[in-house]
């Protein structure tokens, strides 16, 4: 039909009924505020002959047929803010997006009728992935003293890239063990007598609630003891008898030549506005990330933590920016420390969102990514340009002009409703009736087709060895986890759902996808539309394959050839009930896949020596409603020696073995809260909460355990 012919809407705005916010109202408002919030972005009304142009006199607008929307194209180019004055100017235009109510909160605030997806559940997990290998050899050092036995081997934390360590509940130097834990340290308590039978039991919760760093002597196994104990918890990091642990305060270091009587060595403390990101060991050197919260009113210099007594400052030219302006409110610190006296090397800083951000460390770069609000005006407008025969041309210049006012997103929020508002209340409800049905189609059609356009992650390059910005991008959709991303020949993989769980744009769909990109952040590659409604629940990439699990109902396994960066392919995909959350390569035909079906932990066994087609060649239930390992890559344990992996639950520890393609429990250990498990020679430690537990490996027979408490 000639759109000429189309009998618009008449608009003559009169005062609105109170009862007139009804379902059209929801939808217009939800487009409304994509709109208004998207021009504050990157997008100008731009008149080919005379630039910007807008004009709206006494409620109408005069519209000129060369008057078109232009995206303003980001620049991806990394620059230092060079005063203060800058630094606060950018920030001023990008805090827009980050005042105190926010765009997506006043959208749930005025759209009561949001549907979720079906896997918004609870006991969801956090999905998970897996490193490129699994260590079978000791960290080296040694506790300083002369070993009474000799360490032949001893594992170490599980971590993304070899090599590179990562901070966890538990660290051994192969002689001594140390484990962070917290519980409530108190006597037995005797329950009243029954039956003239006095039943001891522990209250859970009785007595004081410590949190600790216990150092635990190893070896000989039969001397196992406690050596000392740290009033103080988090995650850890051993190097050459410098013991780091991660509080949520800042960094305690310990000397620990001699483990009984650890000694402070330094200490580093967040300052206020600053908090933990991150942190990697590599070699000698400690790489941490904190971030700093920023706005309009802040400036530089900033100080994210004091190492001693000294402060340390970060520099205006020593903040990075992209070019063009993205929406921020943070400012992530990389600094480079001694392990030794905890001296700062070297600091690089640069602005992002705290928004979703993860870290990725290669030999070669950091990569920290951030969600990042995208120009969503263009895509918006594309709605209503799409359906000129229902909007009056009226409507649309009236939320481009609130857009442009310097007002808060609130008070535009108040604009908008009053705009909406007397446009329903202009139509009758024949009138009314079709364009909420005629939203309700084009909406769905719309965002499927656009739903890469409504969200994005911004990534950020830096050099690990001068600690140098070197590039930024930006990919479709957010990431998963650390494991997202990956290196491999100076190019960068990473994988993306875009729409889907708590979107109110996507209405619930969503697509997800592995996007390749060159050494300056350009996207070369794609391999598209895995998992439709469904979204990422772990990803590996291993070499030149990449597998990716999405989940909604049934778990795709996917498996990808990378080999080709500019065109990834997905070459196979397999189907199965429940999900996987985190997947370790026993050999690169065989990957064993960990998470739940019918609200159990489930262990899977791929076959994948076929890419076109994997099979799941083994699987095995637990009588366990969660495991950590659905939480943190870290809690798990492979020993290729017995060709055994563990698995701690709440009703105990697991430990299975992985021979012949089969996956068959040897060994279940009940009375412990697990939490992790580590290798040392031929015996496997247990560590709970308040208790470690030593199996000798050769029979899998108890041989000694310990209790804090």
């Amino acid at each position: 039909m000639d759109s000429q012919t189309i009998q618009k809407p008449s608009y003559s705005a009169p005062e609105p009924p109170n009862d007139k916010r009804g379902k059209l109202f929801q939808l217009l408002l939800i487009l409304a505020l994509l709109l208004v919030f998207g021009a504050e972005v990157g997008y100008v009304i731009y008149n080919k002959n005379t630039g910007p142009s807008d004009e709206i006199i006494d409620g109408t607008v005069n519209v000129d047929p060369d008057t078109v929307v232009k995206p303003v194209k980001k620049d991806h180019t990394i620059k230092a803010f060079e005063t203060a004055d800058e630094f606060q100017a950018y920030l001023a235009e990008a805090g827009a997006l980050f005042d105190s109510y926010g765009m997506d909160g006043m959208m749930r605030r005025a759209t009561t009728g949001a549907v979720f997806e079906e896997s918004m559940l609870v006991d969801e997990p956090m999905a998970l992935s897996v490193p490129e290998a699994m260590p079978t050899s000791g960290m080296g050092g040694g506790a300083g003293l002369e070993k009474a036995v000799v360490v032949e081997r001893s594992s170490e934390t599980n971590v993304q890239v070899q090599g590179i360590d990562e901070p966890d509940i538990v660290k051994t130097d192969g002689e001594d063990i140390y484990f962070s834990t917290s519980f409530y340290k108190g006597d037995d308590v005797v329950s009243e007598e029954k039956a003239n039978v006095k039943v001891k039991i522990r209250g859970y919760y009785q007595g004081d609630y410590v949190q600790l760093t216990e150092v635990i002597k190893a070896l000989p196994v039969e001397d196992l003891e406690l050596r000392a104990s740290i009033e103080a918890s988090g995650n850890l990091l051993l190097q050459d008898d410098i013991l780091m642990i991660f509080t949520y305060e800042g960094i305690m270091a310990y000397n620990v030549s001699d483990p009984s009587v650890p000694v402070e060595s330094w200490v580093l403390k967040y300052e206020d506005k600053n908090k933990y990101s991150g942190a990697r060991l590599y070699g000698n050197k400690l790489y941490l990330i904190t971030n700093t919260y920023v706005n309009q009113y802040s400036s530089c210099p900033i100080e994210p933590y004091m190492i001693g007594e000294e402060k340390i400052s970060v520099s205006c030219g020593e903040i990075y920016h992209p070019s063009s302006v993205v929406a921020v409110d943070t400012t992530y610190n990389i600094g480079v420390l001694d392990i030794k006296d905890g001296s700062l090397l070297n600091s690089v800083s640069f602005v992002g969102s705290s928004s979703n951000s993860e870290i990725y460390m290669s030999v070669n770069s950091i990569y920290i990514s951030y969600y990042s609000t995208v120009d969503l005006l263009q895509v918006l407008l594309g709605v209503f340009e799409s359906s000129a025969d229902l909007f009056p041309a009226e409507v649309v210049a009236k939320l481009k002009k609130v857009a442009s006012y310097d007002i808060s997103n609130e008070s535009k929020m108040v604009e908008v409703e009053s705009i909406m508002e007397k446009f329903i209340a202009s139509l009758d409800s024949d009138e009314e009736l079709r364009i909420e049905n005629e939203m309700e189609n084009r909406m769905e059609t719309y965002i499927k087709e656009h739903i890469r356009e409504f969200e994005e992650t911004g990534i950020v390059k830096v050099s690990v060895d001068k600690l140098k910005v070197m590039a930024s991008g930006f990919v479709p959709g957010h990431l998963l986890n650390q494991f997202s991303m990956d290196e491999y020949k100076n190019n960068l993989r990473v994988a993306t759902t875009s729409g889907g769980r708590g979107s109110m744009i996507s209405n619930g769909y969503s697509v997800n996808d592995v996007y390749v990109l060159d050494s300056a952040m350009n996207i070369i590659g794609s391999a598209k539309d895995m998992g439709e409604e469904e979204r990422i629940y772990s990803v590996r990439f291993l070499s030149d394959k990449g597998y990716v699990v999405t989940f909604r109902e049934t778990d795709p396994f996917y498996v990808l050839d990378l080999s080709n960066p500019t065109k990834p392919e997905i070459k196979g995909e397999l189907k199965i009930p429940g999900y996987s959350s985190y997947l370790h390569p026993i050999d690169k035909d065989t990957i064993i896949g960990f998470g739940k079906e019918d609200g159990s932990v489930k262990i899977s066994m791929f076959d994948v020596s076929d890419p076109a087609d994997p099979k799941e060649v083994d699987k095995y239930t637990l009588k366990e409603y969660w495991s950590d390992i659905l939480n943190t890559h870290h809690a798990f344990l492979m020993d290729d020696k017995y060709k055994i992996f563990f698995v701690p639950g709440n009703d105990g520890g697991y430990i299975f073995s992985y021979a012949d393609n089969k996956i068959e429990l040897k060994k279940a250990i009940s009375g412990i809260r697990a939490k992790r498990a580590i290798f040392i020679n031929d015996y496997l430690y247990i560590l709970g909460e308040s208790k470690v537990i030593v199996l000798d490996e050769k029979t899998w027979e108890r041989v000694n355990e310990i209790d804090f408490k």
